[in-house]
């Protein structure tokens, strides 16, 4: 599956769009995690568990916008973005979504 955040896919031709797909993940804080971040806030740098936790967001919600895309008969999603939003206190969704194509190499 091709995945780009272009509206087109270089050296390929757009045959047909599929329409929206997307894929989410929401993710809610953990104490240890929280209790870790705190020490960093006050010491300063990178708070690496969010950033883990972010990163197994992201992917989640990429694999489950893949998933869309097949299920549809895609060979690739064009335009993909990324949303975060704030669910409940301490819980955050990661949303993924573009437009699935089926793709014709162009010669």
């Amino acid at each position: 599956m091709i995945v780009v955040t272009t509206e087109h896919v270089s050296g390929q031709q757009e045959t047909t769009s599929l329409g929206l797909v997307r894929g989410s993940s929401i993710r809610a804080r953990h104490l240890g995690r929280d209790i870790m971040a705190q020490f960093r806030n006050i010491a300063g740098g990178e708070v690496h568990e969010y950033s883990k936790l972010l990163g197994e967001s992201r992917e989640q919600a990429i694999d489950r916008m893949i998933e869309e895309a097949e299920a549809l008969g895609a060979d690739g999603i064009i335009g993909v973005r990324f949303q975060t939003s704030m669910v409940m206190q301490g819980a955050a969704e990661m949303l993924c979504y573009g437009t699935a194509v089926k793709l014709e190499a162009a010669f």
